[in-house]
């Protein structure tokens, strides 16, 4: 069948990804072969695909694809987080604009509508996946709340408490207000914000005289229950056991002392407010201060907030100000910039909040996960984020794994009475019932009689345990998958999850495997805009990615996002990437059509160009097949992509198939013709990673194959020895081919007109390639000669001269006529430079560059003249 003119980008994905998915080349069953495993980063069950999910899945089907051909048995699993905040989120959207209040629901209607909204638009981001051309295993999707993966996480919370290392505590936590939960400290993003410091005065109980206090955030002045000096501050010595009153509360507090205050920071009197500040709470622990917490879950004042009560904090911050500049409280105001804590996942401002809450305690499950970074067993690529790891897994601190949420895993913790101590951690109610009666001793209790904890565990909870719980690892430790598939080979991920997912999830392999997850970690950088923006819906710089695809093909799309994708290093997206792609693919497809309307001779013999052309090529492929291997095996995918871009483009569209191309209206010998072919294939064999669907389109096309002579499951090209002399005597042989291109261009010599050539052979250059630039230089003889010819036209490649006789080849009067032009309006350029030069005026009162600029044009116009009259001495 003839192939189209045009490459139809959208009917061939269309075709071939059906295709791939009917006879079930991405699945994988345990077998002999040695496994490849790379399990996805669970993308959020109710996002859609932005570009930073296209960077990152490329790169994982790129190294799945790679790995197929390679043999191996390769599975890449597949499935979505449920992003407890975010999905709670728009679910509480969603009925509230049905006019519908979370709060008047029960746990299980508002589940209800949560699994409703998931089902309607889970699983779009992984459908926008195979657009692209992903090779998962979709038989093998997984989601964080299927039944198996939250059995997975209550089993393990169960263990964990049982082994003493997840507790129940009460303390400062980083509060969402917008969320109305609480978030680790790795969902706390620091902002530097412009703010205010004030100043306020303090009246000393009992006196008349003042004290003086910064703060940054006046409406908490509600919850003081104490002024902190140092002992050491004699400036303040005189207030020592003494009490102040806090404005507008007029609550009476202690004066206390401690060195964590700074004396240098605003006035050297620190407020405490022990409910709102963790250093605050340390301090107020150290004194057995009293704690007033003056906020509501959701930001607004509580009846600690007196008259402000049911106000959001930041009116309240506005409006407390104006009531104590009216007081005379205010000494002054100045502008002060700080670090802000806002949510990660909804923007708002974090507010320290002690709360009762679950703790894994970090410092000891980090240890073994740390030794395998820092000894190399698992590595992550680049290397400049061991330091950073090290730094965190040193630093780490307790985990609070409890959400207030109701869409996620609920804590298995029950509760039986009315003591903080008072529960029971079991998988089931039937078991904790159980443990119950043994702790109080009453058998008379029942289900009835137990409440289950109402608060939801961290999302990162269940995804720490991904690469094993999709292999059922956790309830089944033993299983012939999770034996098969366990550890997985590859993870690619952003750097930004380098703490919430990776680290945690090579913490759970080795408490849960005694073993990595993975063995390394490729962290792409963030895709940007051109002006070096984070790409981002709010700055309405980032394209569709569909759009996109629709556009310039899955394929062109993938090319682009990869030709400057360092691994770690952020990608400058441009559109004209994708256009770039988009143009490669069409340089495979046209190159296609050219060989595919071949004529060819079963009689005719092949010729030495063509012996020697593909001789040279099987070498160049060879030596850049050696340099995508190393490229590969140090994750430099974007550099794989780019030798495998000039092989194709330079070396097999430009150079061999003009080499091998028959004369119009020629036929092509047999041998030569089976022989560009099985170069093509293996083309088409480390394109594939990077373009699939238009290498499996020409593979097909190329002879009728059955179902398992699909390219997706071929065999990667094995590394054989290259001549590298040939390699470099074609790149000799090639500058001499340019070098007669130019000379036919310069002096409109028609590319259908012979011409002779001589070579004056210096360099004692190989002529192996000599039948290769007769052809493609239309050389009707070459010649070796001993001493340069006159008359000629010349040009030189190394220390080898090449002269082509003009007789035949130019009009000699039309050239001599032309090179008299060129030379007379030369020499009167050279006569107008030289006269400024000789211009004292000029040469002394001129900028020192300007002169210097004047005297290499004078240099050049020199040179050039004497070239015009040696070329025109030849001609006579």
């Amino acid at each position: 069948m003839a192939l189209e003119a045009k490459y139809n980008a959208k009917q061939t994905e269309n075709k071939w990804y059906s295709y791939w998915m009917e006879n079930r080349y991405f699945h994988s069953e345990v077998d002999e072969r040695t496994p490849y495993t790379i399990v996805i980063p669970p993308p959020n069950v109710t996002g859609v695909l932005h570009m930073g999910h296209m960077l990152n899945n490329t790169l994982q089907d790129v190294l799945i694809r790679r790995a197929r051909l390679q043999g191996f048995n390769a599975c890449w699993v597949p499935g979505t987080d449920h992003a407890s905040i975010a999905t709670e989120a728009k679910v509480v959207a969603k009925l509230k604009a049905e006019g519908i209040d979370k709060a008047t629901l029960t746990r299980e209607e508002f589940l209800e509508h949560a699994w409703e909204w998931t089902h309607k638009h889970g699983g779009i981001i992984l459908e926008q996946l195979k657009k692209l051309g992903a090779s998962c295993d979709w038989e093998r999707t997984k989601f964080t709340m299927d039944e198996d993966m939250s059995a997975s996480v209550i089993k393990v919370f169960v263990d964990l408490y049982r082994k003493g290392n997840i507790y129940r505590g009460y303390r400062m936590v980083n509060w969402d207000p917008q969320a109305k939960t609480t978030l680790s400290d790795e969902e706390v993003i620091y902002e530097e914000k412009q703010g205010n410091l004030y100043y306020l005065n303090y009246k000393i109980d009992g006196s008349d005289e003042t004290l003086t206090i910064a703060t940054t955030r006046p409406e908490t002045i509600l919850g003081d229950t104490a002024i902190c000096i140092n002992p050491n501050d004699e400036r303040f010595a005189h207030l020592r056991g003494k009490k102040a009153i806090v404005p507008v509360c007029n609550r009476v507090i202690p004066i206390i002392e401690d060195e964590y205050v700074d004396v240098e920071f605003g006035t050297g009197c620190l407020k405490v407010t022990p409910a709102h500040d963790e250093n605050d709470k340390m301090l107020g622990d150290k004194h057995n201060l009293e704690i007033v917490d003056i906020l509501n879950d959701d930001g607004t004042l509580n009846s600690f907030g007196l008259h402000y009560e049911g106000k959001d904090r930041f009116v309240v911050r506005k409006e407390i100000v104006k009531e104590l500049e009216a007081m005379g409280v205010v000494s002054k105001i100045e502008s002060h910039m700080h670090k802000v804590g806002t949510s990660e996942r909804t923007g708002a401002v974090i507010e320290p909040k002690l709360s009762d809450q679950w703790f894994l305690k970090m410092k000891e499950l980090a240890q073994p996960a740390l030794d395998a970074v820092l000894e190399k067993d698992v590595n992550l690529v680049p290397e400049k984020f061991v330091n950073t790891y090290r730094h965190w897994m040193e630093n780490v601190r307790d985990w609070n794994i409890s959400r207030q949420l109701w869409w996620g895993q609920q804590i298995p913790a029950y509760f039986y009475g009315d003591g903080k101590e008072d529960f029971v951690v079991a998988e089931t109610i039937e078991e904790a019932v159980k443990l119950a009666q043994e702790k109080t001793g009453n058998d008379q209790l029942n289900a009835t009689d137990l409440t289950q904890d109402p608060d939801a565990l961290d999302t990162w909870f269940s995804s720490w345990l991904w690469p094993i719980s999709v292999f059922n690892g956790i309830l089944e430790p033993d299983n012939k998958e999770i034996n098969y598939y366990y550890p997985t080979n590859d993870l690619v991920t952003a750097p930004e999850i380098l703490f919430f997912w990776v680290a945690r999830m090579i913490i759970a392999g080795y408490e849960y495997r005694n073993e990595k997850p993975f063995t390394n970690v490729y962290l792409t950088g963030i895709v940007r805009d051109k002006q070096r923006r984070k790409m981002s819906k709010s700055l309405g710089n980032s394209p569709d990615p569909i759009d996109l695809m629709d556009t310039y093909g899955a394929d062109g799309v993938r090319v682009g996002m990869l030709l400057s994708s360092p691994a770690g290093n952020d990608l400058m997206f441009d559109e004209d990437l994708c256009k770039q792609g988009s143009a490669f693919v069409n340089k495979i497809w046209n190159a296609y059509r050219l060989i595919d309307g071949w004529e060819v001779d079963l009689e005719k013999e092949q010729s030495q160009s063509d012996i020697i052309a593909l001789k040279w090529y099987r070498s160049k492929f060879q030596k850049t097949l050696a340099e995508i291997e190393d490229h590969y095996s140090k994750y430099r995918i974007s550099d794989a992509l780019m030798a495998t871009y000039k092989l194709i483009w330079d070396d097999f569209c430009s150079w061999l198939l003009e080499m091998v191309k028959p004369p119009f209206g020629e036929k092509i010998s047999e041998k030569t013709y089976l022989e560009v072919i099985s170069v093509l294939e293996d083309n088409l064999k480390i394109s594939h990673p990077f373009v699939p669907f238009i290498s499996e389109e020409i593979w097909q096309h190329i002879t009728q194959r059955d179902i398992s002579e699909a390219l997706i499951i071929s065999e990667w090209p094995k590394q054989e020895a290259f001549d590298e002399k040939i390699i470099k005597d074609f790149e000799f042989a090639s500058e001499v081919i340019s070098g007669i291109r130019t000379i036919r261009k310069e002096k409109n010599i028609s590319f259908k007109d012979t011409i002779e050539l001589s070579v004056l052979n210096n360099d004692n250059a190989s002529k192996e390639f000599d039948a290769v630039i007769s052809k493609l230089g239309n050389i009707s003889e070459l010649n070796y000669i001993s001493e340069k010819l006159d008359g000629a036209l010349t040009f030189r490649v190394k220390s080898n001269e090449y002269f082509i006789p003009i007789a035949g080849a130019i009009n000699v009067e039309e050239e001599m006529a032309k090179l008299s032009e060129e030379l007379k309006y030369t020499e009167g350029f050279l006569k107008s430079v030289q006269g400024k030069l000789k211009n004292e005026r000029f040469v002394s009162g001129a900028p020192e560059q300007v002169v210097a600029l004047e005297r290499q044009k004078e240099a050049d116009a020199l040179a050039k003249i004497e070239t015009l009259k040696a070329s025109l001495a030849g001609l006579k």
